[in-house]
């Protein structure tokens, strides 16, 4: 059998509900083809939001338990009152004159080292609510981060010999929301301040399934996985499964407001289940 990989990307708890609901749209459609997806070969790559899913799918969580969370009105999710358009303003004005990849990020985290937000120990307490077990699973889960002083990027896998919840919550750690999290004495933030996928961690793979709350339109890295991450992936067999109209409705104009998980979560299983025929073709490319 082929070895592929599974790809989740950022954004906010409305992603992570509706990347779930993705997956469950693809069981309702196929569920021979959701057997495949997960296989015990599979890579599973997350960044931010998707890292959480990926975590529930390649451990003990699962696909039931983990969808139905996001339909249940009570979480343990914290609200955060976000405005995505000024906080990207702030983002392009950190980095405005940077001279490098790594000076960006650098920039980037002192944005999230100076601004105030909750105490790390409750972040992670949210962090560990969306998991069954917080043990790093067997299968190969990679998790991303960024370095806020030295601008590195950063890959968490089990032989890291870091905390699952805190690997979880460092790729979670949106700068300017979140605090960044301490590890080994370092801090680390979000893995989509280098990417919102990283989808080129997939490289290798017989074939790539991304799944990003991303609109498939515009810019490269805006509203589309960036062309270059692709290429890396040497032409294997990839589909990309992006948000429709629906889905960004179901967002709303602040993906962090865990109001939006029920329909986004819905809104990603209608996407589900349009796009199982287009990932079963994948799969059967590369067989």
């Amino acid at each position: 059998m082929s070895q592929g990989s599974l790809v989740f990307a950022g954004g906010g708890v409305a992603g992570i509900a509706w990347e779930l609901g993705v997956v469950q749209g693809l069981l309702d459609a196929d569920p021979a083809l959701v057997d495949r997806l997960l296989a015990p070969q599979t890579r599973f790559i997350g960044t931010s939001a998707g890292s959480a899913v990926a975590a529930q799918l390649a451990g003990t969580t699962g696909l039931a338990a983990s969808f139905a969370a996001q339909l249940e009105e009570e979480t343990a999710e914290l609200g955060a009152d976000v405005d995505v358009q000024e906080l990207q303003a702030r983002f392009l004005s950190a980095v405005e004159g940077a001279t490098s990849p790594t000076d960006a990020l650098q920039r980037i985290g002192r944005l999230a080292l100076e601004t105030p937000s909750v105490d790390e120990s409750v972040r992670l307490e949210v962090i560990r609510s969306r998991l069954v077990d917080s043990e790093w699973p067997e299968r190969d889960l990679k998790i991303t981060a960024v370095e806020v002083e030295r601008g590195e990027f950063v890959v968490f896998d089990r032989s890291s010999g870091v905390d699952l919840v805190d690997a979880i919550a460092a790729s979670c750690a949106v700068p300017g929301v979140w605090p960044p999290v301490t590890i080994g004495g370092s801090r680390y933030m979000d893995g989509g301040a280098r990417s919102g996928s990283n989808a080129d961690l997939a490289a290798g793979s017989d074939w790539v399934v991304i799944v990003t709350p991303l609109p498939g339109v515009g810019d490269p890295g805006v509203g589309t996985v960036p062309t270059a991450e692709l290429d890396a992936l040497g032409g294997v067999p990839t589909t990309i499964v992006y948000a429709d109209a629906a889905s960004i409705a179901a967002f709303g104009p602040n993906p962090l407001d865990p109001t939006t998980r029920r329909a986004s979560a819905e809104a990603g299983r209608a996407v589900g289940r349009a796009s199982a025929a287009r990932i079963a073709a994948v799969l059967d490319q590369a067989e």
